[in-house]
């Protein structure tokens, strides 16, 4: 047998092999930026770095051993120095894409890390199929700075799939928005008007604060602040503040909440303390021209009549008073039904036989 005729013979005796099929071989070496198979042929199998992932940061030499078995795509049989090019990704990708087709269809929820921020979304991949989540249905409110996301692992389905035009869409938000109904759901049920419960505070605006109840949000109305005035609700709260809050009414999915609780109620000692003949201590909260209401406790105001300031001609309270003064006056007449108080500062002012004849 001549020597032509056995080397042909030892050709003929190994597998061939064609562009587009999946050869499955063993690494007999891994360098920098390629990966070397044997993979039964007469010619090795060649895996350049860029066809075994998109992941640019990966180091090769950590990623694959020698001894490793591993499938991969035939991309060209010869590459014109007698080896086979291979690729890993692109046939992990049509993997990828199946298994993304038949989560699509059931509906799956995915899991998978962000491999890419982008400014219009983020980029997931899935066994190297890759899934596109657009800002808008990232999450259940609008987020400006994606940049958190970076290598988090976040869960999705897929809501769009056409990978011939390589649109793969992902969406958080109908999960965030399950969630957050199902949450809501099991709050309603067990919440009642009447209820203090504790909440965290979600966001301040001028007219009062969004509370998160765990599972929805309630109003503390800036007139529910406090039994007192509050004038700036973001000079009193702050996001993430932790608070113990009453359930004041239930709307529908509407909750409102107020930190005015009945038993702190300061009207239920308002007479003793400011029954008639008291002598009372006040700070002048606002003024009009008949008068000045003056601040006796945190939801107690009382009225000091302009006749009632002094015992000289007073034209108008701002003539004499300010905002913020500090006053000590005389309780003349209380009405705990109505809540109104009456205070006379002149009733001091005057001797004790005119006030006598007074009285």
């Amino acid at each position: 047998m001549s020597e032509l005729s056995f080397e042909q013979m030892l050709e003929d005796s190994v597998k061939t092999i064609r562009n587009g099929e999946i050869v499955q071989g063993t690494v007999i070496d891994v360098k920098e930026d390629e990966i070397i198979l044997n993979i039964g042929y007469k010619a090795d199998g060649i895996i350049t770095k860029n066809e075994y992932s998109n992941d640019a940061s990966l180091v090769l030499t950590d990623a694959v051993h020698v001894g490793d078995t591993m499938e991969a795509k035939v991309l060209k049989v010869n590459d014109g120095e007698g080896q086979v090019t291979l690729t890993y990704k692109r046939l992990a990708a049509e993997k990828g894409n199946k298994r993304l087709e038949e989560a699509f269809e059931n509906q799956e929820v995915l899991k998978a890390p962000v491999s890419q921020v982008l400014d219009g979304g983020l980029c997931v991949n899935v066994d190297e199929a890759r899934v596109f989540i657009p800002a808008s249905l990232v999450s259940d409110t609008y987020e400006k700075d994606l940049s958190k996301y970076a290598d988090q692992e976040i869960e999705f389905v897929i809501t769009e799939f056409n990978p011939r035009r390589r649109r793969i869409i992902g969406n958080r938000k109908q999960l965030l928005l399950a969630e957050k109904a199902e949450k809501q759901k099991e709050l309603m049920e067990k919440i009642h008007v009447g209820d203090t419960v504790e909440g965290v505070v979600k966001n301040v605006t001028d007219f009062g604060a969004f509370v998160d109840l765990g599972g929805a949000d309630g109003l503390l109305h800036i007139s529910e602040m406090s039994w007192g005035r509050v004038e700036n609700p973001k000079k009193v709260f702050t996001v993430g503040e932790k608070l113990k809050v009453l359930i004041k009414d239930i709307n529908g999915d509407k909750i409102a909440l107020s930190l005015k609780f009945p038993e702190e109620n300061p009207w239920l000692t308002a007479a003793e303390k400011f029954a008639v003949g008291n002598v009372v201590k006040g700070k002048v909260a606002r003024m009009t021209d008949f008068g000045a209401f003056v601040e006796l406790a945190p939801g107690v105001d009382a009225l000091l009549h302009v006749s009632q300031i002094s015992r000289e001609h007073v034209a108008k309270p701002a003539d004499v008073l300010s905002i913020g003064q500090e006053i000590e006056a005389k309780v003349v007449d209380f009405n705990g039904e109505d809540k109104k108080i009456s205070l006379s500062m002149k009733a001091l002012e005057a001797p004790a036989a005119e006030e006598a004849t007074e009285e």
